[in-house]
């Protein structure tokens, strides 16, 4: 897990993950620690309709936005797919049936 990134307070929900220094497009910022899950929870994470995950490390604060600036992967590694700069919060698009 890189050492960059930390949990404040976000304007869109609760806490969010922001990066403390600027990231360009393509950076891996880590892989998700998880646990297996069967019920939806805060900080639950949908693979599809039969398998998620309760993630356990600080890469659960990163907030939904239809303007991600990561993106999970099949592996569960967090890549930025923009440059993101210092101070940003880290979005990730959950898709349309996040609520």
């Amino acid at each position: 897990m890189k050492q960059y990134l930390t949990i404040k307070k976000s304007q869109i929900h609760g806490q969010g993950l922001f990066s403390t220094r600027n990231i360009k497009k393509g950076a891996t910022l880590g892989q998700c620690e998880v646990k297996p899950s069967e019920e939806r929870g805060e900080h639950t994470l949908w693979v599809n309709e039969d398998l998620s995950y309760d993630v356990t490390c600080k890469l659960r604060y990163i907030n939904h936005s239809k303007n991600a600036n990561v993106a999970y992967y099949d592996n569960l590694n967090v890549v930025a797919v923009r440059d993101i700069r210092k101070g940003d919060e880290l979005f990730h698009d959950y898709g349309e049936e996040w609520a």
